[in-house]
């Protein structure tokens, strides 16, 4: 059995907030909608979910036409079965992750993240599957005590720490 292996860049124009993860089941896309819904009223969202059986569609939900429109793009051009996109605007993976771990189709999280994006897609005769991905750059080096401090401060001015 023969396997290629491509790398999808993920299309992310206004670098949104992203989270690529797998799941099990059709019904993925009402879940997902139901607890960024709960975890965050008024959230505005795109979700695209990948189809691995049957009719093998591209399933989509959201909030907001254009993220929606974004996730099923980028969903259709991954192709690999049972994958998620989650597009955010105007919040972080921070204040929905545990939300989207919690449903119970959810198998993994591959990556949450406003970087850019490419997945290491394996591809056979059956089909197309996530092997994994590259999120964002190379590390450069090792943080100074002035990096310790930026990093710090940035946390506070955002409100993650007091």
């Amino acid at each position: 059995m023969a396997i290629t292996i491509e790398v999808v860049p993920i299309e992310n124009p206004e670098a949104c907030n992203l989270i690529l993860g797998q799941s099990h089941f059709i019904k993925t896309v009402e879940d997902l909608h139901e607890a960024l819904v709960t975890a965050v009223p008024g959230a505005k969202f795109g979700i695209a979910f990948c189809e691995a059986s049957d009719v093998c569609l591209v399933r989509r939900s959201g909030t907001d036409a254009r993220l929606v429109e974004l996730a099923q793009k980028n969903a259709l051009a991954l192709g690999t079965g049972h994958a998620f996109l989650i597009f955010l605007k105007d919040l972080y993976p921070i204040n929905v992750l545990n939300a989207v771990k919690q449903v119970p189709e959810v198998c993994r999280i591959f990556c949450a993240t406003a970087n850019p994006v490419q997945v290491v897609v394996g591809v056979t005769a059956q089909g197309r599957g996530i092997l994994g991905v590259i999120d964002g750059f190379a590390s450069k080096g090792i943080e100074t005590e002035a990096d310790v401090q930026k990093r710090r401060e940035l946390l506070r001015r955002i409100g993650y720490k007091l």
